[in-house]
């Protein structure tokens, strides 16, 4: 674990750490070819730097966050975004994490991407890809 994501991890508290330390390992099982790093101030994992996944802490618990989750086509990521392409779910205790929906979902941020890398340049607009 790189030393920035270990800080981000030292700040939450024991139930917060759970959480986030499965969603590490697992996200980490699975998107072998991915890069991450503190974006944000949160946990953010990217592949060919367009931003995949990512976890936060917030008022409603720990949020995992797809960019392109919209598209997974999936009733559980239940939060949608309101601009973007962007789904997640919210968890309060480690015990709420489905490991076969998240592997699923991780499965699906590699094949179902938008091209939030370029969204700058192309003025807000994203793009499949």
């Amino acid at each position: 674990m790189k030393e920035d994501i270990q800080i981000y991890h030292n700040n939450l508290s024991i139930t917060e750490l759970e959480i986030c330390s499965l969603l590490y390992a697992t996200i980490e099982d699975v998107l072998t070819e991915a890069n991450y790093k503190i974006w944000h101030a949160h946990p953010v994992w990217f592949i060919h730097d367009n931003p995949i996944v990512g976890y936060s802490k917030q008022k409603k618990g720990i949020r995992l966050m797809f960019w392109s989750g919209k598209d997974f086509q999936e009733n559980k990521l239940n939060v949608m975004g309101e601009k973007f392409k962007d789904a997640s779910i919210f968890y309060n205790h480690v015990t709420e994490i489905d490991i076969h929906d998240l592997k699923c979902w991780l499965k699906k941020s590699i094949t179902i991407q938008w091209d939030y890398k370029n969204i700058v340049k192309r003025k807000g607009r994203l793009e499949r890809l």
